[in-house]
């Protein structure tokens, strides 16, 4: 979805935010349970931004009906490289309503979860905030 991509590769959280479903549900590498709604998604992506360092898409998959992508991606999270994919699906007036991050290896999704831990406050008033 190049308008998602763009908006992240600008750092334009306002754009990722309108992009989003109001029912949105994310599902993160390093936890078991969904995150839903769009203020927590909002919240956990600028979260994200604040952990991951160099991060860059590789690749843009998109289905032929224009409502699933696959976003590859590189990244740092301290010292550990990881790459990953965000998976996109889209409601039908054009909006994120799933969003499902995939990460490896293993070491860089376990730096991850404790770079994302070390956020979780931050992110749980963001989402609060609305």
């Amino acid at each position: 979805m190049q308008a998602f991509r763009k908006a992240v590769e600008a750092g334009d959280h306002a754009a990722i935010e309108a992009l989003l479903a109001d029912d949105v549900v994310f599902s993160s590498p390093v936890v078991f349970r969904p995150y839903p709604g769009k203020a927590t998604t909002a919240a956990i992506l600028r979260g994200v931004t604040r952990v991951f360092e160099d991060f860059r898409y590789v690749r843009e998959i998109n289905d032929a009906g224009g409502r699933d992508s696959a976003l590859v991606f590189a990244a740092r999270v301290g010292d550990r490289e990881i790459s990953g994919c965000d998976f996109l699906h889209l409601d039908e007036n054009g909006l994120i309503d799933e969003f499902t991050v995939m990460v490896r290896p293993l070491s860089a999704a376990q730096a991850l979860a404790a770079a994302m831990g070390a956020q979780w406050e931050r992110i749980t008033e963001e989402a609060a905030a609305g």
